[in-house]
């Protein structure tokens, strides 16, 4: 595991934020040099804690006005195959295995309930050891204080 100190630490919080910030600018707002800002990056990259750079989608300005997080529940030797092939269908964003009270968890984009409906029983209801499909609509969505920061 990679040591991280407070510098990386901040760096890691502006990037979150915006991880297009050019490396001046992170030099500037946390009070060390841009040669600084670029090694240290270079190493959280190197040592996997920089996995990837990413856009944030809104998903309603795509036309996806329903957005569900839905647990699923799944005949135990179907569990791996079953992630595999939710990850397959274009309105699944993300599936994970999970704990508690679902087996997996997902996440969906759809236009509308109809449609939601649709992917639920068509194309999730197909998948060979699904046994029960829990849909929770979200209402609404406000972006999380990163964890790397500190207080």
């Amino acid at each position: 595991m990679a040591k991280i100190d407070e510098t990386d630490r901040k760096i890691l919080t502006i990037l979150r934020k915006n991880a297009r910030k050019h490396f001046t600018d992170i030099a500037e707002q946390i009070g060390v040099s841009e040669a600084t800002v670029r090694n240290r990056i270079k190493c959280l990259e190197r040592n996997d804690v920089i996995k990837k750079y990413t856009v944030d989608i809104d998903p309603k300005e795509l036309g996806f006005n329903m957005v569900a997080i839905v647990g699923l529940n799944v005949t135990p030797e179907n569990l791996l195959d079953s992630v595999n092939e939710l990850r397959d269908i274009d309105e699944v964003k993300w599936a994970a295995k999970s704990t508690g009270d679902h087996m997996i968890m997902a996440e969906i984009w759809a236009q509308n309930g109809e449609c939601l409906s649709r992917v639920i029983s068509k194309k999730i209801g197909n998948i060979e050891g699904i046994k029960d499909v829990r849909p929770a609509i979200l209402l609404e969505k406000k972006e999380e204080k990163y964890y790397i920061e500190r207080d």
